[in-house]
């Protein structure tokens, strides 16, 4: 082989890698990678009981933004009662916008 086509095919490589790491961060999360996210951040203060979440995401505006959003819940047994709590996660970043009892 010459230097040439070793060159040309490092260089090719080097933009398909590159093309499909773009095409992957705008990729929305998964509901189930958004509902682990959420988990991990209040398992630290709340005990989970259970948690849920719908799967296909929805319009949310806050603040005059609009954003793609998975909504969700989780139950934790505080003082001996059941709670909900309510959530609701950008779509696209897994950042966790809004939680309520």
């Amino acid at each position: 082989m010459r230097l040439k086509d070793v060159l040309i095919g490092a260089g090719l490589g080097f933009v398909a890698g590159y093309a499909l790491k773009e095409a992957l961060e705008t990729q929305p999360v998964s509901p189930e990678k958004a509902l682990k996210h959420v988990k991990e951040n209040v398992q630290e203060t709340l005990p989970i009981n259970g948690s849920w979440i719908h799967m296909k995401p929805e319009t949310y505006e806050k603040d005059d933004l609009a954003y793609e959003v998975y909504k969700g819940g989780i139950s934790s047994t505080l003082d001996g009662e059941t709670k909900q709590f309510d959530f609701v996660v950008d779509a696209q970043t897994g950042t966790i916008l809004e939680m309520s009892s």
